[in-house]
């Protein structure tokens, strides 16, 4: 995932990978978000590999942004994922 800010980084997410992945990306994130929020910070900060804090207040590079909780950032990574172009055309088919 790449981009200029934390937004742009997690729209790339679903970008390049094939329909499959995204699915099951998908269903992995729904079942993460079933956890409490306390078990979604464990799990974020021992068992998922992120090269970034997605609620570090960075300042470089400028206006990089940040999401309050963790939870709120693997909504945002969900969201990507199900309103992707490919996955849409999938799930209307």
């Amino acid at each position: 995932m790449c981009g200029d800010t934390l937004d742009e980084a997690i729209r790339d997410g679903p970008r390049g990978r094939n329909l499959q992945f995204n699915l099951e990306a998908i269903q992995e994130l729904q079942k993460l978000l079933g956890f409490t929020n306390k078990e979604i910070d464990r799990i974020t900060q021992t068992w998922v590999l992120l090269s970034v804090d997605p609620k570090a207040d960075v300042e470089e590079p400028p206006n990089w942004g940040r999401y309050s909780t963790y939870r709120a950032f693997w909504e945002a990574v969900l969201r990507a994922f199900v309103t992707h172009v490919e996955v849409q055309k999938h799930m209307d088919a």
